[in-house]
């Protein structure tokens, strides 16, 4: 089996990017599952169900998301629809709408669980509970559903709370990959007990800017203390950022690639 993950897609910038380089990936590597990071699809932050269509007309099967899921309140009857394909991370406290895992039906290849979580280190530790103790609590609850693999979206800052989780389900999950800094990660392998790994799969987005916002700005609010309202990049090259994972017939990886492309729109 052959899951395509795909980078925090940002705006619309990003979402013209998944468009045009998705149907072409999509035969290139014979992909049964593509799955991308939505939450800065609609201008950089957030989610709205016109732009999360667009994903899912563009090819997209299933979206994960982080923190700034929420910040657009028109999309919370979305996150509460059982079936609207996007979750949220599962370590927030059960009374914020959504669901943290799903089960994604392949028909004759299986069902693929896919695991949403958020990291502690300089994110909401306020309100989000610990992602390895949330994650054992999942994986309990369905182990009787034997899915033929499993997909950790572990949204986080610090590479230290992604690595230590990575080497804790190592042999437990298909895949740990991990998603928010926009920065993609050169440390893709195969953990010793079959685990997929990844620090940062990377985004989808204007090459030539600060996360998606225009450089001048972002080197502006760098270096001043004045409050500047981020505008998005939307001219230049764009990066594709995604990571290929090969499932075995034992549910683990056989292999992890990435799958980066540069293109004009």
């Amino acid at each position: 089996m052959n899951i395509l993950f795909i980078g925090d897609v940002s705006g619309k910038p990003g979402r013209k990017t998944v468009r045009k380089v998705l149907d072409k990936m999509k035969s290139e590597y014979d992909l049964d599952l593509v799955i991308a990071n939505c939450e800065n699809i609609a201008h950089g932050r957030g989610v709205t169900r016109k732009t999360a269509n667009e994903l899912l007309d563009a090819g997209v099967d299933f979206l994960t998301s982080g923190d700034h899921v929420f910040r657009i309140e028109s999309f919370l009857e979305e996150l509460d629809d059982p079936h609207f394909p996007v979750i949220r991370p599962a370590n927030y406290p059960d009374d914020i709408v959504g669901r943290g895992y799903d089960l994604i039906d392949l028909g004759e290849k299986g069902q693929v669980l896919v695991i949403n979580l958020q990291g502690l280190s300089f994110m909401h530790e306020n309100i989000v509970s610990c992602p390895f103790r949330k994650i054992d609590e999942i994986l309990e609850k369905t182990k009787s559903l034997n899915p033929v693999a499993t997909i950790v979206d572990f949204h986080g800052e610090a590479t230290s709370d992604k690595k230590a989780l990575g080497f804790y389900l190592d042999g437990r999950v298909t895949a740990l990959l991990g998603t928010h800094t926009h920065v993609a990660t050169a440390d893709q392998r195969v953990l010793e007990k079959g685990t997929a790994y990844v620090t940062d799969v990377g985004m989808v987005g204007p090459q030539n800017s600060v996360l998606w916002v225009k450089k001048e700005i972002g080197i502006r609010f760098q270096k001043y203390p004045y409050n500047i309202r981020f505008e998005m990049e939307e001219s230049g090259p764009m990066i594709f950022n995604s990571v290929l994972v090969k499932v075995g017939a034992n549910g683990f990886a056989d292999s992890i690639e990435r799958v980066d492309r540069v293109v004009d729109l």
